[in-house]
């Protein structure tokens, strides 16, 4: 599995943006909380994940996570279309951001990754 990506990306509301900021930690959102994993994306997914669970909402944040940092409570398990998606199963944590910004997208639609490193 060596050809997966190292770098995930979350998406985050205002609110749970300035939580992991405060707190250095988030414990993930409600449809997290309730699968028992914080649901995250690849580059290549982040678009259709917006598009099909943030829908009309404002005011969103990416957060470019290195996958590296985890260990065991990273997995990569089938979703979507038959996709494999990064699920963490634990906290996400402020040192395991590589970089965050809030949520835009280019003239193609796309969204727009945060620049890291």
């Amino acid at each position: 599995m060596s050809d997966l990506p190292t770098t995930a990306y979350k998406v985050l509301t205002a609110d749970q943006m300035a939580a992991l900021e405060r707190d250095g930690r988030f414990a993930g959102a409600a449809i997290d909380l309730q699968d028992g994993y914080i649901h995250m994306s690849t580059a290549a997914q982040l678009t259709e994940t917006v598009d099909k669970h943030f829908a009309g909402q404002s005011d969103l944040h990416v957060v470019a996570v290195d996958l590296g940092s985890f260990g065991a409570s990273l997995k990569w398990e089938e979703s979507r279309g038959g996709q494999l998606f990064p699920h963490l199963y634990g906290p996400l944590l402020l040192e395991t951001v590589i970089a965050y910004a809030p949520m835009s997208r280019g003239e193609d639609g796309i969204i727009r990754l945060p620049v890291t490193g």
